[in-house]
């Protein structure tokens, strides 16, 4: 990014550069699949107009936007703010242990590791309610796992996150921690905030045609993972926080709703959520 002041359209931005990438692995084209997949989507596509009498001023309009989501750039962002929560609900459908949901834009490997208890790298003056966000790692009979891993990246007290937005050091507030073989982790940290997503752009237009909002709901973002387990990507939301009951990426989960309490020493909050993990 060349601006020095962070936007959210300036991190969507360096989130689809960070898409265009990512290594993605190919192979042969099942037509049979594709074929059936179009096919069903151009039906739902089909009866959409046919029930709401779609006429050739929007037709043209659709395509306009159509073009300008490329020219933009924003199809990673589209995409990932309206379809990926569904794509996640049917590739975790058989999990029985530690819920998902969307891992979002802003992951970034290689963040700096501890072992049981970390505080995540801040800035000397982070704005923000301090956090402890504590708990155990299992298997789905409730026995520790030693040496699971556990990642977390949030948004500042501001909404933006770093190595996504200019003028925050490369690995602020995100860190990862090896459970020991009681299977607990600690990691102090800020509150993080809710954030906007890109509005100035052809996914904002298409929010504010549709009369909706633009926001999503403060959230941790976590992925826990140990040998011979799956690896579940997760956000934790936060009780009666901005957004929860209305998040526009419809990513919240009943099951996903932190319920923080005083600190039991020193300022701010805590609160302790555990991750069994399905096997492998």
């Amino acid at each position: 990014m060349t601006t020095t002041e962070a936007t959210a359209a300036g991190s969507g931005r360096s989130a689809t550069e960070a898409f265009t990438q990512k290594a993605r692995t190919g192979g042969p084209v099942d037509h049979a699949r594709v074929g059936a997949i179009a096919t069903d989507a151009l039906a739902a596509l089909h009866e959409v107009v046919r029930t709401h009498r779609v006429t050739y001023e929007e037709y043209d309009a659709l395509k306009a936007w159509l073009i300008r989501v490329g020219e933009d750039g924003e199809w990673p962002l589209f995409l990932d703010v309206f379809l990926e929560h569904e794509v996640e609900k049917v590739a975790n459908a058989d999990r029985s242990g530690a819920v998902g949901t969307i891992e979002g834009p802003y992951y970034k490997p290689g963040a700096p590791e501890s072992t049981s208890e970390a505080t995540l790298p801040m800035r000397d003056d982070e704005p923000g309610t301090p956090f402890l966000f504590q708990g155990t790692v299992t298997d789905l009979d409730g026995a520790p796992l030693d040496g699971a891993l556990v990642e977390l990246w949030h948004a500042d007290d501001a909404g933006y996150y770093s190595q996504f937005a200019p003028g925050i050091p490369e690995w602020n507030l995100r860190g990862q921690i090896r459970t020991t073989a009681d299977g607990r982790f600690a990691f102090r940290t800020i509150q993080p905030a809710p954030y906007q997503i890109p509005t100035d752009g052809s996914t904002g237009a298409f929010v504010d045609a549709a009369g909706w909002h633009p926001w999503r709901p403060a959230h941790l973002h976590l992925k826990v993972s140990a040998p011979g387990k799956q690896l579940v990507t997760t956000q934790l939301y936060f009780d009666g926080g901005d957004y929860v009951a209305d998040d526009v990426a419809q990513a919240v989960k009943p099951e996903l709703v932190l319920h923080p309490t005083p600190a039991a020493s020193g300022p701010g909050n805590e609160v302790t959520y555990d991750f069994p993990l399905d096997p492998a």
